[in-house]
């Protein structure tokens, strides 16, 4: 008897998932909008931010001692320009991987919204689908699409270093890379589920959305390094999840190019050429600094699985905001539905 009730719970999780991949999946416009969150951004960076992220880099050349560095020229050296441009797109683009999971969560997020206002919760409601099945699948199905769009996003992103000669990643370091996408958008889906298990209109999600994609860039510092910006906004910033797998990606895609700019630059001028590599690095954030005190990838790593933890709890106490029933009788027309289906499968 309960292996049967087990293959019920898994048959239901599965068609469920199923369902929601094929009502997402059927809307092209829906897919099409979802893609191009990530890509939009990407397109801005290479037309736009790139050329000023390299007058920064400029500057910092210019306050060198070695003249190699000092007439720093994009055009110019092609072995400087070759390890400036590694470190400034896979910055960059590790940025916007970060910006991706959290963005493409929450619009997939737009079925559950869609589920509720439509009525669609009631009919799930009126049959002998779990409601715990039914807020599993929401996760699941989330988390496919979500991982689908950041991977495909990620593989253009591997091309495109390729095609300039940047892509200097080892095996170690693509499986980091992919490693972070999985806990990144684990955490990703809990964060994003937990904002929309209170939104149960269309229009307070397209809301959401805007003010959230236009702010949350910045606040995970994709965009722009923390030391930008005020020091109240910082220490705001350390309590975002996004911020770490930021973070995370950033060292898994700049570990490598640091590595070798670090072998050439302090090649030249030992003294000078490190101080000359701390000044970069720093003014690209790529190291965490909160309340005056320096944050590891380690200890990143734990502060992102101690947020999972947190958001799985928050879900959990919150999960049944996911399946409501908003309109006519709500509460009461959902708890006598469950109660009528309970009394009918006593009566079998």
């Amino acid at each position: 008897m309960k292996s049967k009730v087990k293959q019920n719970y898994s048959e239901q999780l599965r068609m469920l998932v199923k369902r929601h991949l094929l009502v997402f999946f059927n809307n092209r416009m829906r897919v099409f909008f979802t893609l191009m969150v990530p890509f939009i951004v990407f397109v801005i960076y290479i037309f736009f931010l790139r050329n000023l992220e390299l007058l920064t880099v400029k500057d910092v050349f210019r306050e060198s001692t070695i003249d190699v560095l000092k007439n720093f020229d994009p055009a110019g050296n092609a072995e400087i320009n070759r390890h400036v441009g590694t470190i400034l797109d896979s910055w960059m683009l590790s940025g916007i991987m970060a910006f991706s999971t959290l963005t493409v969560s929450l619009q997939t997020n737009n079925i559950i919204v869609a589920d509720k206002e439509n009525g669609i919760n009631r009919d799930f409601a009126s049959s002998p689908v779990s409601n715990t099945i039914l807020i599993l699948s929401y996760f699941i199905f989330n988390f496919i699409v979500t991982l689908i769009v950041s991977f495909i996003f990620i593989v253009v992103c591997f091309i495109y270093l390729a095609a300039l000669g940047e892509f200097v990643l080892t095996f170690l370091d693509v499986i980091t890379i992919l490693g972070v996408l999985l806990f990144s958008t684990i955490n990703s889906v809990l964060f994003t589920i937990l904002i929309c298990s209170f939104v149960s209109k269309d229009m307070t999600m397209v809301s959401i959305m805007t003010v959230f994609s236009s702010a949350i860039g910045f606040l995970i510092g994709a965009y722009m390094p923390f030391y930008m910006m005020p020091a109240a906004v910082q220490n705001v910033c350390c309590f975002i999840p996004g911020t770490y797998c930021c973070s995370l990606f950033r060292y898994s895609f700049l570990s490598t190019p640091i590595a070798r700019a670090s072998e050439y630059i302090v090649g030249v001028d030992p003294v000078a050429g490190q101080q000359i590599l701390d000044g970069l690095t720093g003014n690209f954030g790529y190291n965490l600094e909160f309340f005056n005190l320096s944050v590891t990838p380690q200890v990143q790593a734990a502060i992102i699985a101690g947020f999972t933890v947190l958001l799985v709890a928050l879900n959990l106490l919150t999960g049944k905001h996911l399946t409501s029933v908003i309109g006519g009788m709500g509460k009461k027309l959902t708890k006598t539905l469950r109660q009528g289906d309970g009394r009918g499968k006593k009566s079998e």
